[in-house]
């Protein structure tokens, strides 16, 4: 296994020394869907037991502050905040003073990506047009307050790769400007903004990594079988690539860093066990050391210090993320960190004398929470909480859970229920995760959140192909897309009947991206099992789905073929037929809500439009809203809060209890487009007609 995308997550970023892009890079926002909740018994008389509505603009619209990062130089502190129109920028103040600016002026979509330079006066970010995810990376100078659009090629995807202290006034970049199905390496001159060539992609290279020279000397290759195939080259000019090691598609193998020497390499692989580990491989004797494995889970978030190339710790997610330490001089951080507060713990970013970390605390019951931490001192101070206005609610607990499927296999998952009211016959909904090769992890989710708020039995369900429990469990998804992965999420819901938890009357099944696959799945295969579905950029066809993948995901395409299936082999023709809902659509009985982005690059608007069509024709119900200035998901909060508000009156509907309602047609500054088939379906389809 490459570490290539998910069917449905970006492209990765080869491991970058200087900055920590992996950690810099995003601020998570929930592709939001909404829920309403009733409980049994009398609704009023239940809905009194529920703690107070949390409003949707307090769990879905955008932080008050998130993603710090400390400038290379231990002056600055950056971090994102909305301006006075609501949309994330990038902030900066000088460290003692309160000199706080924003140093950025998107107009609409807002920044989620961004990091420093190493050469303390830029700042850098990445952004796409209205979620097209052709991202291009902009340099904003600090002093003069300058923003450069550094890779300004029309219809170009570019991603930074790596920076580096010895040269401070060099980004390496990958574009796809001379092929768009294929990324080279490119270096930019901040200072003028000169673009050069580096590497060029010899037509098979998913990921690069450089080493501490910033040279380019790894390639990760997706094989046409679905394999990968790592290779590396000497330091010297014009060196010739040789493969390191190539591994079939049963394998996870990725190389993660150079060491500081260049002689050794750190890799994150299955070969010759089942979850993965991580060791250090010599690049001409071959030999390993391993540095950290579970038995029982894979290896997760790698730290690795970005001048010292030294693996520091490794995370290990059962029920809750497990750090391993490697690197004995950090081990008196890693324990006095644990008890600073509750929660998880993970390293955002580092100045470059390693004097000061910048630490997240995840909880399951409350948001985000940011120190900074003094390493001499061994002493954090707090910086700020992501969404203060969450501190001090009841919020519900996140536990994990085991469920055995029907041939055996053991699941895991994580139940969320409501708070003040018994845990018996609730109104459930079935939570699926996206990817399908992610996996559903604890902490803070707003939509958790929300949906227990509203009175809801939450079930998550790491079903069979979710990533993080050994390539067995991961593969055993190969080629079950509606088959085997469904019956996971449906042996689920029985669990939770079989706990007295779920009412089996009252089941929603809703998702984003596979997880929206999943809904239609549920509709379209197992109408019984629930009473509506919610669908968030979900593929219907996946016959269409593989046909318009983007084109850079051309060199991942026997990894799809091998997981998925083949639309292009007579024998699994007829797989691929089975597990798209739409050839199922005259099944579907129960209530459906779409949302959907008109710019996804993943799953294109035909994947909605077909099964809407579908739906039509057979006399069916449902609501289809789509987002003229969205991609895969939903970036803006008033898009986001508008398609949670008609969630949440579709499941009212549908199941009954108590729902914040939406005031109007839409959420003030939302773009929605609705169009309602078979009748009315609440305050989903507000604003609304019927189709002729």
């Amino acid at each position: 296994m490459t570490r290539s995308p998910s069917l449905f997550a970006a492209r990765p970023r080869a491991h970058a020394p200087g900055r920590d892009f992996a950690s810099a890079a995003a601020v998570a926002v929930a592709v939001g869907v909404a829920a309403a909740a009733a409980l049994t018994g009398p609704p009023a008389a239940r809905a009194a037991d529920l703690p107070p509505l949390i409003a949707r603009e307090v769990l879905f619209g955008n932080p008050e502050r998130a993603n710090p990062q400390i400038s290379p130089d231990g002056r600055r502190l950056a971090w994102l905040a909305p301006d006075k129109k609501d949309v994330l920028q990038v902030w900066v103040k000088t460290i003692g003073k309160d000199d706080d600016r924003a140093v950025t002026a998107d107009p609409k979509r807002g920044i989620r990506m961004y990091f420093w330079a190493e050469d303390g006066r830029t700042l850098l970010y990445q952004q796409d047009a209205d979620g097209d995810e052709n991202w291009h990376v902009h340099g904003v100078d600090l002093d003069t307050g300058a923003d450069r659009d550094l890779t300004p090629w029309r219809g170009v995807r570019a991603e930074a790769l790596a920076t580096h202290p010895r040269y401070p006034d060099v980004l390496l970049v990958t574009m796809n400007v001379r092929d768009k199905t294929l990324f080279d390496v490119y270096r930019v001159t901040l200072s003028t903004g000169a673009v050069a060539l580096d590497t060029t992609n010899p037509g098979d290279v998913a990921d690069w990594t450089v080493d501490d020279k910033l040279a380019v000397r790894g390639a990760s290759v997706a094989t046409p079988d679905g394999g990968t195939e790592l290779r590396v080259r000497d330091a010297a000019p014009k060196a010739k690539w040789r493969t390191l090691l190539k591994a079939g598609p049963e394998e996870d193998l990725a190389l993660l860093d150079f060491t500081k020497d260049g002689a050794s390499v750190y890799l994150k692989t299955s070969l010759g066990s089942d979850t993965s580990r991580v060791v250090t491989r010599n690049l001409k004797t071959g030999a390993e050391k391993e540095l950290a494995r579970s038995f029982v889970v894979d290896a997760g978030a790698v730290v690795i210090h970005p001048t010292k190339h030294v693996v520091e710790a490794v995370g290990f997610v059962t029920g809750r993320n497990e750090w391993t330490v490697v690197d004995p001089t950090v081990k008196a951080d890693y324990e006095a960190l644990a008890k600073v507060t509750d929660g998880d713990f993970f390293l955002t970013n580092r100045d470059r004398d390693d004097k000061t970390w910048l630490v997240g605390y995840t909880r399951d019951r409350g948001p985000t929470r940011y120190y900074a931490w003094d390493r001499a001192a061994k002493k954090e101070t707090f910086l700020f909480v992501t969404q203060p206005k969450l501190e001090g609610l009841a919020l519900a607990e996140m536990k994990p859970i085991e469920v055995k499927a029907r041939d055996g296999l053991v699941l895991h998952g994580y139940l969320t229920l409501p708070v003040g009211v018994a845990p018996a016959k609730l109104p459930t909904v079935l939570l699926v995760h996206g990817g399908p090769w992610g996996r559903d992890v604890w902490g803070m989710s707003s939509t958790v959140q929300w949906l227990a708020n509203r009175g809801y039995a939450v079930v998550q369900v790491n079903f069979r192909g979710s990533t993080g429990y050994g390539k067995k469990f991961l593969h055993a998804g190969d080629k079950e897309w509606g088959l085997k992965m469904h019956d996971d999420l449906v042996d689920a819901v029985s669990w939770a009947v079989k706990e007295g938890v779920a009412d089996p009357k009252r089941v929603a099944v809703y998702g984003g991206s596979y997880g929206g696959y999943s809904a239609l799945a549920g509709a379209a295969f197992t109408p019984d099992t629930f009473r509506c579905a919610v669908d968030i950029v979900g593929p219907s066809n996946l016959f269409t789905l593989l046909a318009s993948i983007p084109p850079y995901w051309k060199p991942l395409l026997g990894m799809f073929r091998a997981r998925v299936g083949d639309p292009d082999d007579p024998k699994e023709k007829a797989l691929l037929t089975r597990a798209s809902p739409l050839f199922s659509a005259a099944k579907i009985k129960i209530p459906l809500l779409i949302g959907q982005g008109a710019n996804d690059p993943r799953v294109k608007p035909a994947e909605a439009e077909q099964i809407v069509e579908a739906i039509t024709k057979n006399k069916g119900k449902a609501v289809y809203v789509l987002y003229p200035d969205e991609g895969h998901g939903f970036a803006r909060p008033e898009n986001r809060i508008d398609f949670n508000a008609r969630a949440e009156a579709f499941l009212a509907e549908n199941l009954g209890g108590r729902a914040e309602p939406l005031k109007g047609d839409r959420y003030p500054g939302s773009t929605a487009v609705v169009k309602v088939v078979g009748g009315a379906a609440g305050g989903a389809g507000a604003g609304a007609a019927k189709p002729k």
